[in-house]
């Protein structure tokens, strides 16, 4: 588990380092004046002293931590921001803690239909626990990129891409809208928590059938957009007749009998459901003419 470690200011041991080191500068000139050379062992002992405190200090800006190792154990990750010191033989790693951004390839699976399609999504992460990230997974970054495909991925072939392909589906890629990031961003979480990763957003940003049968599946939505607005213009003109019929035998403008209405249904049907304007033709003679 992580642990937090807050170290003490590095200001101090810069000091004392640059003292070391001007110390041995001063030590190797004496030293360099003398016969027995005392002054020069002094010196070098001071510019290891000075090296040995330089290794501890450390700057960290915001967003970013170090995780600590000493010999190959856990010590403790430091959050705090600014000049810091620790021991010269703790091992430093650097985690960055910011908020990353994942655009995925154009992936072709096939959804839950069996047909082929392609998706991407755009997905925003950030470490949360840094000693997951350091020493649960080899590479914390190459591991979001391959379970963010496989996520992806097991979404695509979980659902249809839209209603015409399952007529009773609850949800589907196309129509699912938040629902369907909300379930990419719950199973990313699930799969990236073991590398101490929390997925902030994760959002599907292309989604289309795949080149092979995107023609035919345009060509089938034209299709049921057609039927359907012909079903509407029918259920209008089917109502505008019987309106039609319904004023003529109350306000007694003229008596049909069965024929006529049918011919008069006939036409105002042609008439108003026809794609282009019915061209008129006068009759001058009787009704039955």
């Amino acid at each position: 588990m992580e642990k937090i470690t807050k170290p003490i200011s590095g200001f101090l041991a810069l000091l004392f380092s640059l003292l070391l080191f001007v110390l041995a500068i001063f030590l190797f000139g004496k030293g360099g004046q003398e016969r027995d050379g005392s002054f020069a062992v002094y010196g070098v002992i001071a510019f290891l002293a000075s090296t040995y405190l330089s290794l501890g200090i450390i700057v960290i800006s915001p967003n970013h931590s170090r995780v600590l190792t000493f010999f190959g154990k856990y010590v403790g990750t430091v959050k705090e921001n600014g000049l810091l010191f620790v021991n010269p033989l703790y091992k430093k790693q650097k985690i960055s803690l910011r908020a990353e951004n994942l655009e995925s390839a154009k992936l072709k699976v096939n959804d839950k239909m069996g047909n082929p399609i392609e998706i991407a999504a755009v997905i925003v992460w950030q470490v949360s626990e840094t000693y997951k990230a350091a020493f649960e997974v080899e590479n914390y970054d190459h591991y979001v990129r391959v379970q963010s495909e496989a996520a992806i991925r097991h979404l695509a072939t979980t659902y249809a891409y839209d209603h015409m392909e399952d007529e009773h589906a609850a949800i589907t890629l196309r129509d699912g809208g938040d629902k369907v990031n909300e379930m990419l961003e719950k199973e990313l979480n699930e799969r990236l928590a073991a590398a101490g990763i929390m997925v902030k957003e994760a959002r599907i940003s292309h989604l289309a059938y795949a080149a092979e049968i995107a023609g035919a599946m345009l060509q089938r939505q034209q299709a049921t957009a057609i039927v359907a607005a012909r079903t509407k213009i029918v259920e209008g003109a089917v109502g505008m007749v019987e309106m039609a019929l319904e004023q003529l035998s109350r306000k007694q403008i003229v008596t049909l009998d069965e024929e006529k209405k049918a011919a008069m249904v006939s036409n105002l049907m042609v008439v108003l459901c026809g794609e282009k304007g019915a061209q008129p033709i006068l009759n001058t003679g009787t009704l039955y003419q």
